[in-house]
C-alpha cells in the first residue's frame, strides 16, 4: 500500500506534465455534496484524514491540509506520519488556502483543479485573489491516473417515496420551480444538487452511505424536464411516475453534451455555488446561453416541511425514541451485569434496536459513540480498531440518527455512567440549560438562526466557554441529515419560516477531558400574533428522555424545571403507546417530574 508521501510524489508527476505548479484537492464532488461516495473521496485517499471537511493544496515542494475545529485532533492524528502540514480554520494568523496560495504561487503560474468537482463560487473567489499576480486556473483531473483501483460511480436501485409521505406531487413542485424561476427571469436550471432532486422527484436511492440520494443531474426548462441518471436503476414504478409527471431520463454522462448542444435562446439560472465549474463552462461557451445568477430555489421550498411531511417526521421519531430508550436500558443492564462493553458494541447495538421498526432504511449518518475524553472530537466515530472500553464513571456520548421511510432522525444524548466529578456536572448543567434557553425562545417572525444562536451560546459564553460550530443545522426530509439553507449559527442570514426544522446542539469540548452535547430536532411553529406581528418558537419532536443524574440543581430556576419537565411528560405520552410494560415504568421513572 502506497504511504501518502508516495501518493503526493505521483501527483506532483502528474503536476508537472499538466504544467501546473500546484493542485487543489477538495471535499467535493459534481453534486457539491456533503458526504461523498468513494469515487470521489480523493481527498481522502490523498492525505489519509478522512473527517468530511477539508481541503488539500499540493505544491511542487510542500503540502497543507485545511479543516475546522470539529477535525483539528482526529486531522493531527491522521497526518502525521506525512510531510503534510495541519492548518487549523480560523485560528489566529492561520491562512486560507486561498491565501495560501496566492502567496505561494508565482506570476503567471498556474493552478490545476478538477472542474467537474470545483464550484463556479469557488473558482470566482480563486480568480479575484489571483488577478494581481494574474495567476491561472486550469481545470484538470489529475487524480484518475493515480488512484489505482479507483471505485466506481453507485448506481443503487431509485425508487419512488410516496405521496402519502411526501405530501405533494412532482408536477405540483415542478410548477413552484417553474414559477420560482420566472421571478428570476430564467428560462431553465441545470440542477446538481442531489437533494435538490430527491425532492424534486419524489425519488431516494442508496448511492451515499446514510444518505438516500442518487447520482444525477436535472433539467427543468418551462416545458420539459430531464433527469440524467442510468434508466436501468429505475424500478418500473419510478419510470412510470417520471412518465406520469412528464420527466424524461437521459445517461448521466451525457449533461455536458446536453448542455453544448442546446440549439434555442435561453437563459439559465445558475446558483455558482452548486454547480460544477465544467457544467458553467459548457453554458458559457453555448452561444444560445445566457446565464444568470441565482440560488437554487429547490433548497428554500423543501427546506420549509409540509405538514403531511412534519407528521411522517413525527412518526419517525417516536420508532427512534424507542429505539434510544431500548438501548439506554440494555446499556444499564449490560453495565450493573458487570459486561465490558466498548464504544462500538454501543452503536451498532442501536442499529439492531432501529431494525425492528417498520420503515428502517438505514442509519443517517455515521454514529458517534464516544467515551470520556474521545467525545471532546465532536465527530468522532469508533472503529473495531479505534475505540474505548466504558467504564462506570464519566460520560458517554451518543450522536446519531435514523433513516425511515418516514423521515430522517437526528438525536445526541450523553449519559452518566457512575462517579462523575464536580466540573463533569456543571459542565453538563451549562449545556442542558443552553439546549433548553433556545427550545423555550420566542422570537419575531423574520429572525434568523444568526440572531438566535447567542440564545444558546450565552449559556456558556458566561462561564468563558464556547464551542467550535454552530448551534444547530436543517435536517431533509428522508433526505440529507444536514440541510440548508437554515441553520442556527452566528452567521446565518436566512429567516426562519413556519415549518422549518432544526436542531438545537449546544456542547462542551475540552480536549482530553471530556465532551457533551444534548440535541433534540425542532420545528419552527407559530406562538402569537398581536399588533406588533407574528411571533414564532420552536416545538421539539425528538423524543428521548434527557439523564437528569448529573444536573446541579442549585443553577437551575423555575423555567429550566418547567421546560424539562414538560418535555419528558411528552416523551412518555409519544413512546409508551409503543413499549412493553417493564419499558414503560423505567420510561416513567427517567421521566418523572423533577424538583429541587
Amino acid at each position: 500500500m502506497k504511504t501518502t508521501n508516495q501518493k503526493l510524489q505521483q501527483l506532483r508527476e502528474e503536476m508537472k506534465k499538466a504544467q501546473v505548479q500546484a493542485y487543489l484537492v477538495l471535499s467535493s464532488d459534481p453534486h457539491m455534496s456533503e458526504y461523498l461516495p468513494e469515487h470521489w473521496n480523493c481527498r481522502s485517499y490523498l492525505s489519509g484524514f478522512d473527517g468530511s471537511a477539508g481541503t488539500l493544496v499540493v505544491t511542487e515542494t510542500e503540502s497543507g491540509l485545511w479543516t475546522d475545529g470539529r477535525y483539528f485532533i482526529q486531522a493531527e492524528k491522521q497526518i502525521s506520519d506525512s510531510e503534510i502540514q495541519l492548518f487549523r480554520m480560523k485560528e489566529k494568523d492561520v491562512p486560507t488556502y486561498t491565501e495560501y496560495l496566492t502567496k505561494q504561487l508565482k506570476s503567471g503560474q498556474t493552478l490545476g483543479i478538477d472542474g467537474t468537482v470545483t464550484s463556479v463560487k469557488i473558482v470566482k473567489e480563486l480568480e479575484k485573489a489571483f488577478a494581481e499576480k494574474q495567476i491561472q486556473i486550469k481545470a484538470v483531473n489529475l487524480i484518475d491516473d493515480i488512484w489505482e483501483e479507483r471505485p466506481a460511480i453507485p448506481s443503487s436501485p431509485v425508487y419512488v417515496l410516496d405521496e402519502t409521505r411526501t405530501g405533494c406531487s412532482t408536477t405540483k413542485k415542478l410548477e413552484q420551480v417553474r414559477a420560482k424561476l420566472a421571478e428570476e427571469k430564467a428560462d431553465a436550471m441545470m440542477i446538481s444538487r442531489l437533494d435538490s432532486i430527491a425532492w424534486l422527484l419524489n425519488l431516494r436511492g442508496n448511492d451515499i452511505e446514510c444518505n438516500t440520494f442518487f447520482i444525477s443531474y436535472c433539467f427543468i426548462a418551462k416545458n420539459y424536464a430531464i433527469v440524467f441518471s442510468d434508466s436501468s436503476r429505475f424500478s418500473p414504478q419510478a419510470i412510470d411516475y417520471l412518465n406520469q409527471h412528464h420527466v424524461q431520463i437521459q445517461p448521466y454522462q451525457e449533461v455536458v453534451h446536453s448542455i453544448e448542444t442546446i440549439a434555442d435562446k435561453i437563459t439559465i439560472l445558475c446558483d455558482d455555488g452548486n454547480t460544477n465549474y465544467n457544467l458553467y463552462l459548457a453554458m458559457k461557451e453555448n452561444q444560445n446561453i445566457s446565464i444568470t445568477e441565482g440560488k437554487d430555489p429547490i433548497q428554500l421550498l423543501k427546506a420549509v416541511k409540509n405538514p403531511v411531511e412534519i407528521e411522517n417526521t413525527k412518526q419517525a421519531h417516536i420508532k427512534e425514541g424507542i429505539s434510544m430508550v431500548r438501548l439506554q436500558i440494555w446499556l444499564e443492564q449490560q453495565l450493573a451485569a458487570g459486561n465490558t462493553l466498548n464504544e462500538v458494541q454501543v452503536g451498532n447495538r442501536l442499529t439492531e434496536f432501529r431494525k425492528e421498526q417498520e420503515g428502517y432504511l438505514g442509519d443517517s449518518f455515521d454514529f458517534i459513540c464516544a467515551y470520556g475524553a474521545n467525545a471532546a472530537m465532536m465527530h468522532y466515530h469508533p472503529t473495531p480498531e479505534n475505540h474505548a472500553v466504558l467504564q462506570k464513571k464519566g460520560f458517554l456520548l451518543l450522536d446519531t440518527g435514523g433513516q425511515y421511510l418516514d423521515g430522517t432522525t437526528d438525536t445526541t444524548r450523553t449519559y452518566a455512567l457512575g462517579e462523575l466529578t464536580k466540573q463533569e456536572r456543571l459542565y453538563y448543567t451549562y449545556v442542558l440549560k443552553a439546549h433548553m434557553a433556545l427550545a423555550r425562545v420566542v422570537f419575531m417572525q423574520g429572525c434568523t438562526g444568526g440572531n438566535l444562536d447567542i440564545m444558546s451560546r450565552n449559556e456558556v459564553w458566561k462561564y468563558g466557554i464556547d464551542y467550535r460550530c454552530g448551534t444547530g443545522h436543517g435536517v431533509g426530509f428522508v433526505g440529507g441529515v444536514h440541510e440548508g439553507p437554515q441553520s442556527m449559527h452566528t452567521s446565518s442570514t436566512v429567516p426562519l419560516e413556519i415549518g422549518m426544522n432544526l436542531t438545537d446542539e449546544p456542547g462542551i469540548y475540552e480536549e482530553g477531558l471530556v465532551g457533551i452535547r444534548i440535541e433534540n430536532e425542532l420545528s419552527v411553529v407559530q406562538k402569537i400574533e398581536t399588533k406588533y406581528g407574528v411571533f414564532l418558537g420552536f416545538e421539539p419532536f425528538t423524543y428521548c428522555p434527557i439523564d437528569t443524574t448529573p444536573i446541579v440543581l442549585e443553577l437551575f430556576n423555575e423555567d429550566d424545571f418547567n421546560w424539562l419537565n414538560q418535555y419528558h411528560q411528552l416523551v412518555y405520552d409519544r413512546l409508551s403507546p409503543g413499549l412493553t410494560q417493564a419499558e414503560c415504568e423505567w420510561l416513567k421513572d427517567k421521566t418523572k417530574p423533577l424538583t429541587r
